[in-house]
């Protein structure tokens, strides 16, 4: 078939593999939003910011209706949240929140990756400090003042608001989340929210050389192949050729 078919039969099974990791990753939630909540979206808030963040990242469907009609089953997974904070290469540091239905098998694939890229795997508490764990919004559509004058309206005291090319980012409580995407929407101007979601964000990023910053990359290429890790966050700056 030649070196082109071969190429692109690599591009479209990496592609694949990303997609199939995305539809588990919202499908999980999905699940565990429902079952915990119940199934309907309009009186379950956080199933709701589940299917909205799955549709931002164009997860079909059929996933998620799949795995909403799952949960009315009354039995099937039972998934617990888990998170891992380490050390990673050049002085990084690195958290790894699983959501698991065997924390035992989670804990010695996650282990793994730390060791196999010379990063150390550190006890609860050692790195999470030095993050906030905040609610995030990326939108464009509005300039800065605007929206800070929005959430001023909407009496929510927010963290920081910058705005750097035409998109203006805005962090505040974790709790805030769906009333700063309200305010927004509720200004009826035509936004794009580019993020919407609760994450860990770092007090200080670092610049790894060259050599650490392939071992990262390795430790989030392997945490990234298992199932059951749903985000890695880390304390560095990605290189701009990347």
């Amino acid at each position: 078939m030649g070196r082109a078919h071969e190429v692109r039969k690599a591009a479209m099974e990496k592609t694949s593999m990303m997609k199939s990791k995305l539809y588990s990753k919202f499908g999980k939630e999905i699940y565990m939003a429902a079952k915990t909540g119940g199934p309907d979206p309009d009186s379950n808030l956080s199933l709701k910011r589940c299917i909205e963040r799955a549709k931002q990242n164009q997860v079909p469907g059929d996933v998620i209706k799949r795995n909403i009609e799952k949960s009315k089953g009354g039995s099937g997974e039972d998934y617990s949240p888990v998170r891992y904070e380490g050390f990673g290469p050049g002085g990084s540091t690195l958290i790894v929140e699983c959501l698991t239905d065997n924390v035992n098998r989670t804990f010695g694939e996650v282990r793994s990756c730390f060791t196999k890229t010379g990063s150390k795997l550190g006890v609860a508490g050692s790195v999470n400090y030095l993050y906030q764990y905040s609610a995030l919004i990326s939108v464009e559509g509005i300039n800065e003042e605007e929206a800070l004058e929005v959430m001023m309206n909407a009496g929510i005291d927010i963290h920081d608001i910058e705005e750097d090319d035409g998109i203006v980012t805005i962090t505040g409580s974790p709790t805030d989340l769906d009333n700063m995407k309200d305010a927004l929407v509720a200004t009826e101007k035509e936004l794009n929210f580019l993020e919407d979601k609760v994450t860990y964000i770092p007090n200080e990023m670092i610049t790894l050389s060259d050599e650490d910053w392939h071992k990262l990359e390795r430790f989030l290429a392997m945490t990234d192949e298992l199932d059951d890790v749903q985000e890695v966050f880390h304390n560095v700056i990605v290189p701009q050729d990347e």
